[in-house]
């Protein structure tokens, strides 16, 4: 996960302590919007389909999540450019989204997170399939 594995294998190569950038694990699952894929109906629909399965996760008493504005429930929306290294920032698809859900947040399992994940596959599925 972020925590165990991959923020100490960046703050190693960062030459950075073990400690340095430690965060908190969101409870939850959430998605990260573009601000140039604005598909607000495509991503109500993959937290529908995941609050199914799993809890989606709260912002924090600012409004945020991961220092992040929310835009809807369980959705932060960070600028196109912006470097924080997530999978949608690879491609210029207009349906394009990082889905995150941490197995060592207090209230999930790794059997949690991969339901939450197909879950989310199947509603951005169905909701692209009845836009068209």
């Amino acid at each position: 996960t972020d925590e165990t594995e991959s923020r100490p294998a960046k703050n190693s190569r960062d030459g950075l302590g073990s400690d340095d950038g430690k965060g908190e694990i969101p409870d939850g699952f959430y998605l990260v919007q573009d601000e140039t894929s604005m598909k607000e109906e495509w991503f109500k629909a993959m937290i529908d389909s995941v609050r199914e399965v799993t809890h989606i996760a709260p912002a924090d008493t600012e409004g945020k999540i991961i220092g992040e504005k929310v835009t809807q429930e369980g959705v932060i929306v960070i600028p196109c450019k912006k470097s924080l290294g997530l999978c949608a920032g690879v491609t210029n698809a207009p349906y394009r989204t990082t889905t995150e859900v941490y197995p060592d947040s207090p209230n999930a399992t790794p059997e949690i997170c991969n339901r939450a994940q197909v879950a989310c596959i199947e509603g951005a599925l169905d909701h692209i399939i009845s836009v068209i």
